[in-house]
């Protein structure tokens, strides 16, 4: 539960996400805890939503093997997958949760995630599909609601920043499992 933001814009692509921690229907006060969902790896951002866990096993697993080049799809794509190995190799309470009326042969993450450098904004879905986007995405349980503040406000005349800033504080004001302050990184690069 979350929203993670990637605009690129004018030869900027920021990066940005909530900080809000839920358990269950539960949520942490900000004064009490606040929760980083983003994180620099190598030249790279990456922004998760799903599972808070995720935080502890991708620190632990980075630690160990290093910052990965995260430059294009298939990179993105090679790195969750030898990610995806040591899920299931050395983090042994992980647990495949397939839904029962899913029909997908495919690996579930059971979360998703935007890398985000100067190549691009890369999403990588649940599946591990890696998708590059050229604009903006948004990623979480506050996504549509982000995904719609930036199409109204991509070709306004807003810098990355502004658009990025709008689509998370939309995703706040209406997805309970939103909110908190911001994460906001700026990185080089991208559309112009």
């Amino acid at each position: 539960m979350s929203i993670a933001v990637a605009v690129s814009k004018h030869g900027k692509i920021v990066v940005a996400a909530d900080t809000q921690s839920n358990f269950g229907d539960r949520k942490v006060l900000r004064a009490n805890h606040r929760s980083a969902k983003i994180m620099k790896v190598g030249a790279s951002y990456l922004a998760l939503t799903g599972w808070g866990i995720y935080e502890n096993i991708l620190a632990d697993y980075l630690s160990k093997a290093g910052a990965p080049r995260l430059r294009n799809e298939t990179e993105v794509f090679t790195f969750f997958v030898r990610f995806w190995r040591q899920l299931h190799k050395k983090y042994s309470f992980v647990n495949d949760q397939a839904d029962a009326d899913d029909k997908t042969p495919f690996a579930d993450l059971d979360a998703s995630f935007l890398v985000v450098n100067r190549s691009g904004i890369f999403h990588v879905s649940g599946n591990m599909s890696v998708t590059q986007f050229n604009e903006y995405y948004a990623i979480g349980s506050g996504g549509s609601y982000a995904l719609g503040a930036l199409h109204a406000l991509y070709n306004q005349d807003l810098e990355a920043e502004e658009i990025a800033r709008g689509a998370c504080i939309a995703a706040t004001n209406f997805d309970i499992y939103c909110g908190g302050e911001l994460d906001l990184y700026h990185i080089r690069g991208g559309a112009a």
